[in-house]
């Protein structure tokens, strides 16, 4: 009972004594303290690490899409290794001139984030006109050291992760080459439907009176001017080719990147204008065709013409493009006509049909694209301008006045729009 008594005085005064409280508290509160303290210096660092990071990221991305839009040679794989490579050399002497790191941290950070940086490229290639597109999306990370204190809570050191995307797009300008191939057989003497304002009256010409065309005045059959006046298919052509110009001048209006030439034809084929730099020798060359003009139809030796012009294996154009600075230039060919292949006669001819639809595939096969525009013509023209066409986004079927101006306005942009050039 006594041995009790004792051991309960023992306790109750070992509770209840005061001394040494201090000291005891201090031993249990100190490494909390000093790791918190720790933490906080770790936490600074962390976050200039971060900034450090991220505006070598930023940098490395920006870069390498800028290096894919000013050189077109540039692979997908050079452009992430570029910016690898920028990423580390950037955070190395961001981080060493912000004291972001200590020496030894960076000496050996370039090669850890050169290990670690991963890069995405993605290519948009530019349609209708728009701009090729690069994203290049960097990201890495870097595992920052804790100070011994921040190391009492377990914690050896601490993950950065970072991420940039940049985007950049290449300058694009017209580059073309065009060839206009165009009917100037009888037919386009034939009236539209469209009232000449211009004229109170005029001969009009139309298939049923066509024969007499020659016919002087006061002799039988002479065909006399009437009212209204139509403007006749051959002045639609004409107003239809000069907002074609118009439109491809707007376009490029310096003349660097469009080159343009002009053949016409009826049952023969008349002297060319050659490929010039701009629109102006082929305006002039359209503006001076026949107000009546006569013959058959027979597209061969304008369609020969044409192809023999643009194609790959003659380097006349890739030259003088490349005199320009034109690394890349599309080829049209433009070809119109309101009939069908007759010759000489007066009736389909099948074989110049077949010689016609021949130097379409040919142009084709070599890469050049072929506009075609049968304006008012009879199924068989229709049938072959169809099957010159590139596809049916190149054909036109126009049946009035309006329509053929319409369909020259689309070609020029779409040529216009189609058409780049990379630019730096």
């Amino acid at each position: 009972m006594t041995g009790f008594v004792k051991r309960s005085t023992v306790v109750r005064r070992f509770v209840s004594d005061r001394n040494g409280n201090f000291g005891m508290m201090t031993a249990i509160l100190l490494p909390v303290t000093l790791a918190v303290a720790g933490l906080a210096m770790d936490m600074t660092q962390v976050i200039q690490v971060r900034s450090a990071l991220q505006d070598a990221a930023d940098s490395a991305a920006l870069s390498a899409a800028s290096a894919l839009a000013s050189d077109e040679t540039l692979t997908d794989e050079q452009a992430i290794e570029r910016a690898r490579k920028f990423m580390a050399a950037q955070f190395a002497n961001t981080a060493g001139s912000d004291n972001a790191t200590d020496d030894e941290t960076q000496s050996s950070a370039s090669d850890e984030l050169g290990d670690e940086t991963t890069a995405v490229v993605q290519r948009t290639a530019g349609t209708n006109g728009a701009s090729n597109v690069y994203d290049v999306t960097v990201s890495g990370y870097y595992d920052v050291p804790m100070n011994a204190f921040t190391r009492l809570l377990g914690r050896e050191s601490m993950r950065v992760s970072v991420s940039s995307k940049a985007e950049s797009t290449s300058e694009t300008r017209s580059a073309m080459s065009m060839y206009l191939a165009l009917d100037r057989s009888g037919s386009m003497s034939f009236v539209t439907d469209t009232v000449d304002t211009t004229q109170t009256s005029c001969v009009n010409y139309t298939a049923e009176n066509w024969a007499y065309k020659d016919v002087k005045s006061g002799q039988r059959n002479y065909i006399k001017p009437t009212k209204p006046c139509y403007v006749r298919k051959i002045d639609a052509l004409k107003t239809a080719a000069g907002v074609l110009f118009t439109t491809l001048h707007d376009a490029d209006p310096d003349s660097a990147g469009v080159r343009v030439g002009a053949v016409s034809y009826n049952d023969t084929t008349q002297s060319p204008s050659a490929i010039a730099w701009g629109t102006t020798s082929a305006a002039a060359y359209v503006s001076a065709l026949p107000s009546v003009p006569t013959g058959g139809t027979n597209a061969t030796g304008a369609m020969k013409i044409a192809y023999d012009a643009l194609t790959a294996t003659n380097a006349t154009e890739a030259t003088a493009q490349a005199a320009k600075d034109n690394k890349k230039f599309e080829r049209y060919i433009l070809l119109m006509t309101d009939g069908e292949m007759t010759g000489t006669g007066s009736s389909w001819n099948s074989s110049i049909d077949s010689q016609v639809r021949g130097y379409c595939a040919q142009a084709k096969t070599d890469g050049i694209k072929i506009f075609s525009v049968a304006f008012m013509a009879p199924d068989k023209g229709k049938s072959l301008l169809n099957y010159c066409a590139s596809d049916t986004s190149y054909y036109f079927e126009p049946d009035d006045m309006d329509e053929l101006v319409s369909a020259f306005k689309e070609i020029g942009k779409k040529a216009s729009e189609m058409t780049t050039r990379l630019t730096n």
